[in-house]
């Protein structure tokens, strides 16, 4: 990593090389990770060529909002994309930078009078990652917004524009999983409304979430994918295992479908109480559920 480090230096690239995830993640667990903060667009994309020419291992993360770290930390590099969070509408078009937080792009849809982003109020992740995993909620979903994604291609080293039908929407799923792409901005197109009946949506959604979810601890949000036809949260529950803990690591008592950091959790208590929960459901309904979260090391 000396050679990367002298990269950073020389260029005047913000880095940290002993960056706990447990400082960067919402679920506030993990161990020591070369930590780096591209402040625009080009930082990024030539951090991420000087790691592969340097056949250096390197991710991008948003906010970290829907990943659980190793407690060993990350192999390679971490490239944090929190200072590309820019923001601009056009019309009833919103552009927006991979690092921005979905909540201002809510925002920034009510103050503008646009409809259709409501569902992802809440939503504690970043526009990447966002569209990464075609995050939603209250029946709505990334896809149903997203006009075009721009992306840079690491094995064409050129940056591609991919329309909504090119990346593949599914139920958490985008062609971003499998494909070699790192999400630069996206481009939601929305729909004129009235401002107090997108604003009432907004509360009405917020409201619902404070009721339901445990806000009040670090968590990755929903660890469980709906199973077809069922809600696994649901079957977490009637398998008598809303406040199973493992150490530090706890199904939540209010919403069975997360699993809380109540303290001190480390990854290891995390992953052994997914595969409890795993078992015991597989044992009672016979059916096999599947996280949504993603697990580095």
């Amino acid at each position: 990593m000396e050679r990367l480090k002298e990269y950073l230096i020389n260029n005047e690239i913000e880095y940290n090389e002993n960056k706990k995830a447990s400082e960067f993640t919402s679920f506030k667990i993990g161990g020591e990770c070369f930590a780096i903060y591209p402040k625009n667009e080009k930082e990024l994309l030539c951090t991420a060529e000087f790691c592969r020419d340097a056949n250096i291992s390197y991710s991008v993360l948003g906010c970290g909002s829907n990943v659980l770290i190793s407690d060993r930390g990350c192999k390679g590099a971490v490239i944090l994309t929190q200072k590309l969070n820019g923001v601009n509408c056009n019309d009833n078009v919103i552009s927006a930078d991979c690092g921005a937080q979905l909540a201002t792009v809510c925002k920034t849809a009510y103050k503008n009078g646009l409809t259709g982003l409501e569902f992802a109020y809440g939503i504690p992740g970043s526009v990447g990652g966002a569209v990464f995993m075609n995050a939603g909620a209250y029946g709505g979903e990334t896809k149903d917004v997203i006009t075009k994604v721009r992306a840079y291609s690491k094995t064409g080293r050129k940056i591609v524009e991919l329309s909504n039908a090119e990346c593949d929407f599914g139920y958490r799923h985008s062609v971003f999983e499998s494909s070699d792409y790192i999400i630069l901005s996206a481009e939601y197109t929305l729909k004129p409304a009235d401002k107090s009946e997108i604003k009432a949506l907004m509360d009405d959604y917020i409201d619902r979430r404070k009721s339901k979810q445990p806000l009040n601890y670090p968590s990755a949000g929903s660890v469980f994918k709906r199973y077809p036809g069922r809600y696994t949260g649901q079957m977490i529950e009637q398998a008598g295992l809303k406040g199973y803990t493992v150490g530090g690591a706890q199904v939540s008592e209010k919403h069975a479908g997360f699993i809380i950091n109540k303290g001190g959790a480390t990854a290891k208590d995390v992953i052994d109480l997914i595969e409890h929960i795993k078992s015991v459901v597989k044992e009672r309904e016979g059916v096999e559920i599947e996280t949504e979260i993603r697990v580095m090391d």
